[in-house]
């Protein structure tokens, strides 16, 4: 990941600032009700490194869209965050009974097993909080804007009443289409997103069919927990990254805005995870502590791993280039081609991983 860390710079480098400014006086996370017991351990897990990739490549997705990355930025400190929550949670006894990350002592040993839990709970809830805050550059919009905004909000949950709990939210994506509007509208879609991406049928559903099987692993398990435990929230990234730059140019704010490009960013980032997942197992191959547990190498050779990796690769590298495009086919401007060419780097440069 050498190679991404050093091109994603400037991007990685505004994710740092930016989740720093959250534990700051008027920040997020240093609210006056937030014990400050409570947010020191928040500052220790998500301020302790970390390449920043899923927050870099939703950045990345908006700029390839609109041309400029600030419009996602709240968007990827939600992600980031949440993902964080994950790896604390990742890290217990009763999960993965870690007790070093990033070469430090993980949550729960140097706070304890309870303070873990409830440091992984508040940041689950504050990615929320920071998917549904309004981008840098929007303005602020007339208050006809705002009613009609509102009504949006208003009609699909009339909607909803009357309706079974599992039918609940499709009056929100009615025609199974995010909405690409104003800021509050795209705030909403990108929420709905993370917590999908989240949530039972997500990185819950992943993990847990992770932590309750046992050798030996079959093909369509493999499967799922790479889809979901791995690969939903760097799809997901992206996805909220070019919905956010699509909302961006509905405001005026851009360049081009067809809905297709959410899609194919979304492709890129789940054939972008699974591969990723992939040569993370290859990499784990020949860890002896990790004998038994769920990976490729469990259900294929490293050679046909390998060879899936670089077909997942492939797929990657064509989703990115109808990312690429424009509706009047004129060639990318200089700040989109420089997202681009981030994305394809990082999606060429995992295979090297392998070596």
């Amino acid at each position: 990941m050498a190679d991404f860390v050093t091109q994603a710079g400037p991007l990685r480098e505004l994710v740092e600032g930016e989740l720093a400014k959250l534990f700051t006086p008027d920040g997020l996370l240093t609210d006056a009700e937030v014990p400050p017991g409570l947010a020191e351990p928040m500052r220790y897990a998500l301020l302790g490194g970390g390449k920043r990739l899923r927050p870099v490549l939703c950045l990345a997705a908006c700029q390839t869209v609109c041309g400029d990355s600030s419009p996602a930025l709240p968007a990827a400190l939600a992600i980031e965050v949440l993902h964080n929550y994950t790896l604390v949670h990742d890290d217990l006894p009763c999960m993965d009974d870690d007790t070093l990350r990033r070469g430090r002592p993980t949550v729960h040993a140097k706070y304890g097993y309870a303070q873990a839990v409830l440091v992984g709970d508040a940041l689950q809830a504050a990615a929320f909080q920071l998917a549904l805050t309004p981008p840098p550059h929007a303005e602020p919009q007339p208050h006809a804007e705002f009613a009609k905004s509102a009504e949006f909000v208003s009609h699909a949950e009339s909607a909803e009443h009357g309706l079974p709990p599992s039918e609940r939210g499709v009056a929100r994506s009615a025609g199974g289409s995010t909405p690409c509007g104003a800021a509050p509208e795209a705030a909403l879609a990108i929420a709905r997103l993370l917590a999908a991406a989240a949530g039972p049928a997500g990185v819950v559903g992943g993990q847990w069919v992770d932590v309750t099987s046992s050798p030996p692993h079959d093909e369509a398990r493999v499967a799922y927990v790479h889809a979901h435990k791995t690969g939903d929230l760097i799809a997901c990234a992206c996805e909220m990254g070019a919905l956010a730059g699509c909302a961006a140019v509905a405001e005026g704010f851009g360049e081009v805005s067809p809905r297709s490009l959410v899609s194919a960013a979304r492709d890129y980032g789940r054939s972008l995870g699974l591969a990723f997942q992939i040569i993370d197992d290859l990499l784990d191959g020949d860890d002896p502590a990790k004998s038994s547990e769920l990976s490729i190498l469990r259900v294929c050779s490293p050679d046909e791993a390998r060879a899936r990796a670089r077909a997942a690769t492939e797929k990657a590298l064509a989703s990115l280039a109808a990312l690429g495009e424009s509706p009047d086919g004129r060639a990318p401007s200089r700040p989109r081609a420089s997202a681009l060419a981030l994305l394809r780097s990082l999606a060429e440069s995992q295979l090297s991983r392998t070596l």
